[in-house]
């Protein structure tokens, strides 16, 4: 069965059981058992099972499996390199950057209050 997603729109939950249905039919495309796929990966054959029916697992089951089925590459896919581009480095006068910082809203004076816009003799 083909596995098409929107990603966009899917939840964790479908997106997840979208991505461990392809695992599976990856390794049914390469002719592996559940057995021989799960000693390559060097996991119970019990914990493969539970990938595969989207289970939820430790992410290092997931690595380990890729690794094994020899697509860990895609992962790079997936989380792309975040280098600073050259420009931006320059201007932070070539330090990298080690935390975010949120951004700063401006209150303007006047803006807020407690009230929620109604008076006392509205109700």
């Amino acid at each position: 069965m083909a596995y098409i997603i929107d990603f966009d729109i899917a939840t964790s939950a479908q997106i997840e059981s979208a991505i461990c249905g392809r695992l599976e039919n990856i390794r049914l495309s390469r002719n592996l058992s559940q057995a021989a796929l799960a000693e390559q990966s060097q996991i119970s054959v019990r914990t493969l099972r539970r990938l595969e029916k989207g289970e939820g697992v430790s992410f290092d089951t997931f690595i380990r499996v890729l690794i094994a089925l020899r697509i860990q590459q895609n992962l790079e896919a997936i989380l792309p390199d975040p280098a600073v581009r050259p420009i931006e480095r320059l201007e932070a006068g070539g330090r990298k950057r080690k935390r975010a910082r949120g951004r700063r809203v401006k209150v303007q004076s006047g803006a807020w209050s407690w009230a929620d816009g109604g008076s006392d003799d509205d109700q």
